[in-house]
């Protein structure tokens, strides 16, 4: 099969005639005259009206940049935006002393939920780095328990989260 490249016009039996606007690793992005956008598959049945010349990049932008972000994610320091629940947003931690005679001290729920955000992140690169590590085998395993147990620690404060895909998970009980 000899890929089609961007301007190649096809007529489709479901959805008419149309020209190819992008090419990713498995679909044609199509502008139909009557449909508008659609994607069809690669292998997809369609008469072929005029072939575009050229070489096809099958790698979309968007893949790159989905893997782009999967590598970022992976090896680097950098933290995701993690967005704080909506009822907390501009409130305060408090913190009463038990003797009276003493202050009380506030801070903005926010900048907590920033340092917990960052405690996790941190966590992660180091669990990155245990796997990259020349540990053996048993010396991963090891650390990686203990870093589990840390993230069941810190499971109360996943009330601040908004979505759960962000909240710290601990062992699960067998």
């Amino acid at each position: 099969m000899k890929l089609l490249g961007i301007g190649s016009r096809i007529n489709h039996s479901e959805y008419g005639k149309g020209v190819i606007t992008n090419v990713t690793s498995q679909h044609y992005w199509v502008t139909f005259i009557e449909n508008g956008l659609e994607t069809i598959d690669l292998d997809s049945e369609f008469e072929v009206i005029e072939a575009a010349d050229g070489d096809v990049d099958t790698v979309s932008f968007f893949d790159v940049e989905s893997s782009l972000v999967n590598i970022l994610k992976k090896w680097s320091d950098a933290s995701e935006i993690v967005p704080i629940a909506d009822k907390y947003k501009g409130g305060k931690l408090i913190l009463e002393p038990g003797d009276t005679s003493l202050k009380s001290y506030e801070l903005p729920i926010d900048t907590f939920f920033h340092k917990i955000t960052m405690v996790r992140d941190r966590l992660r690169v180091m669990e990155q780095r245990i796997n990259a590590s020349e540990l053996d085998e048993q010396g991963k395993i090891d650390l990686q328990q203990y870093i589990t147990r840390i993230y069941g620690s810190l499971t109360s404060f996943n009330i601040l989260f908004k979505s759960k895909s962000h909240h710290f998970v601990g062992q699960k009980g067998s």
